[in-house]
């Protein structure tokens, strides 16, 4: 599209992130503008699974998270075999929808990103019925290969869309942009008593 860049029209199915069954078909739209900034995308998915089911299984799982005795902690998920604990299985569920919006933001025509692991997690205990965590991720920048290392701070309560805040850094390209003004994270690193945010 002159002046604006460039549209690309998709079909393409989608699959239960757990289980792997069919979740249904989606058409979307993915117009990746000239200047520096986010693709913008239009999607309409036709869905398999019934809406209360889906609130349900939600529900499952935020119990699982609120009902812990003590934080969830880990580090490196999945561990170099490829292997991930059950007891760490949502919250790397949590890392990739949360990665998601981070992938999306930097993505371009000729940049792609893919979770590689979660070097390290860690919930914070609220008061409120939010559950928190904070991530550090490390992506896979396609084709360059290069890994990208992104401090991601995750809220979510079921009903409600999961907020990301991230901050990215990388060895060769120093220290990168973090989540736009929109979403309320800091420039930069501060010495807060939640590192970088």
């Amino acid at each position: 599209i002159p002046e604006s860049g460039h549209k690309y029209y998709l079909q393409f199915s989608t699959e239960d992130y757990r289980t792997g069954e069919d979740a249904g078909n989606c058409l979307a739209t993915v117009l990746y503008p000239k200047k520096k900034s986010p693709p913008v995308v239009s999607i309409k998915c036709s869905h398999t699974k019934d809406q209360k089911e889906i609130q349900e299984e939600d529900n499952r799982f935020y119990q699982r998270i609120r009902h812990q005795s003590k934080p969830i902690t880990g580090n490196n998920i999945p561990d170099s075999f490829g292997n991930i604990e059950p007891a760490l299985e949502p919250v790397w569920a949590l890392a990739v929808a949360g990665s998601s919006s981070i992938m999306w933001e930097k993505s371009t025509e000729t940049l792609g990103y893919f979770l590689a692991q979660v070097k390290s997690v860690r919930q914070w205990i609220r008061k409120d019925d939010v559950t928190e965590f904070d991530y550090t991720v490390l992506l896979h920048e396609m084709p360059t290969q290069e890994i990208i290392s992104c401090h991601m701070r995750l809220t979510w309560l079921p009903g409600r869309p999961l907020k990301a805040k991230h901050f990215c850094a990388s060895e060769s390209h120093g220290v990168d942009e973090g989540s736009g003004a929109e979403s309320g994270s800091a420039a930069g690193p501060s010495a807060g008593k939640r590192a970088n945010f």
